[in-house]
């Protein structure tokens, strides 16, 4: 059996919320051990990993990856996503559905998972859509898909805009065990906005939105969550109108988890002030106000999730006017540097922060993985949260290169990813 040491690490460990110097062992693809400096005796036939003080954490597990196979393979692939991927220090992507045809059958389903084990050097859990075609008509196979592995389902940003319809699918997952993932959006209000309602979109000219559409369809879930209940998380929370509808369904015991997409922790209105495309994302992005909302949100444990929301478009659906450009960005690579902005900033703590990437997303999924625990996966990363860097997207892993960090100071770099204890990036 293969033993790697780990010596002179940082342990954060987000289950238990500590961050202190040790060791930790992993044996045949599972923690050992861990214990505090000095480390164990290393012993014939051990790999020896001296840290140096950067920081060992439990591998990001990231929900909501589109990766464009099948149907937009030039855009990314299993290869080049498992490679940005552990390049960001991600040791589980739950990719999205929304390919071109649609993962609604089983046959899509084992195609694409027979792909990513060929090709990822990352695990790849894939959710399922929730309607044939995510057109919101007919429900899915439910059953038939769990069985070839559906980890969730979700019709992703096509809202489902029938009640029955959604109310049918709710119902029938609960009778599953099935965790149904959605996007909060009143689709009429929603349609063809580019930038978040207000003065700032108004002196730009942009169709806009006010952020009481994400709201509305929050409490149209929620309600249809409380009727049915059923295992609910909203996937890509940006806006403080929507909290307090989130507060109360957790207060009511329902089955309810949130997510937010890096990109809306991190970024305002204001950044799309030069009309790049770049900053162009779904929902749009958010006030100041909004954004400070979402941090503490996280930092309080409100919402539970951060995510990446990975989606890679080409030059040509980007270098459009603002309002015809493709919405979305690639984040693989800058989830972890961006996410570690708000602990430079004091907002939040380390271990907080890496439970809501680590711990709360393999929880939610029922996974073994995001703790730092004898017998959990040795799913892995190592990074030094203040290693500065200027990000230049032509380094990307990603095929495609449409982020709104470019040439931006950032801070935290991955120095090894760990899947099942294979090394699988060395930084």
């Amino acid at each position: 059996m293969s033993t790697t040491l780990f010596i002179n690490a940082r342990l954060i460990d987000p289950e238990a919320g500590t961050d202190s110097l040790g060791s930790l062992r992993i044996r045949d693809g599972r923690i050992l051990d861990i214990g505090a400096e000095p480390a164990p005796a290393a012993g014939e036939g051990t790999e020896v990993v001296d840290c140096q003080g950067a920081c060992l954490a439990p591998g990001i597990v990231d929900i909501g990856v589109k990766i464009c196979e099948p149907g937009e393979r030039h855009k990314e692939s299993f290869r080049t996503a498992g490679l940005a991927a552990a390049a960001g220090g991600i040791t589980t992507m739950v990719t999205r559905p929304d390919t071109a045809p649609a993962i609604d059958s089983p046959e899509t389903l084992e195609f694409v998972t027979r792909r990513a084990t060929e090709a990822s050097p990352v695990r790849i859990l894939p959710m399922a859509a929730l309607t044939r075609g995510r057109q919101g008509r007919e429900m899915v196979e439910i059953g038939f898909l769990l069985d070839a592995g559906a980890v969730a389902f979700t019709d992703c940003d096509q809202v489902i805009q029938s009640p029955k319809v959604f109310s049918r699918c709710l119902t029938y997952a609960r009778a599953l065990g099935a965790l149904v993932i959605a996007h909060p959006q009143d689709q009429g209000l929603s349609a063809g906005a580019a930038a978040t309602s207000g003065k700032f979109a108004s002196l730009r000219g942009l169709p806009a939105v006010s952020p009481m559409a994400e709201r509305m369809g929050l409490e149209r879930d929620l309600a249809l969550v409380e009727m049915t209940r059923a295992r609910y998380h909203a996937d890509n929370l940006s806006s403080a109108a929507a909290l307090p509808a989130l507060e109360r369904a957790k207060a009511a015991g329902l089955d309810v988890t949130a997510g937010v997409n890096i990109h809306h922790l991190t970024l305002n209105e204001l950044d799309i002030g030069d009309y790049r495309t770049f900053f162009k994302i779904k929902p749009p992005l958010r006030a100041e106000e909004d954004r400070r909302a979402m941090v503490e949100a996280v930092a309080g444990g409100l919402i539970d999730i951060i995510s990446s929301m990975h989606t890679p478009q080409d030059e040509e659906s980007k270098r459009l006017p603002f309002e015809e450009a493709a919405s979305g960005a690639v984040a693989l690579e800058t989830l972890l540097p961006a996410a570690l902005r708000l602990v430079h900033a004091g907002d939040i703590d380390l271990p907080v922060l890496l439970r809501a990437m680590t711990l709360n997303p393999a929880r939610r999924l029922g996974l073994e993985a995001g703790r730092l625990a004898a017998g959990a996966p040795a799913d892995l990363m190592l990074f030094d949260p203040d290693r500065p860097f200027v990000l230049d997207r032509a380094t990307l892993q990603s095929k495609s290169k449409n982020t709104p960090f470019d040439g931006q100071r950032m801070q935290g770099r991955v120095l090894g990813t760990w899947v099942g204890g294979t090394r699988v990036f060395e930084g």
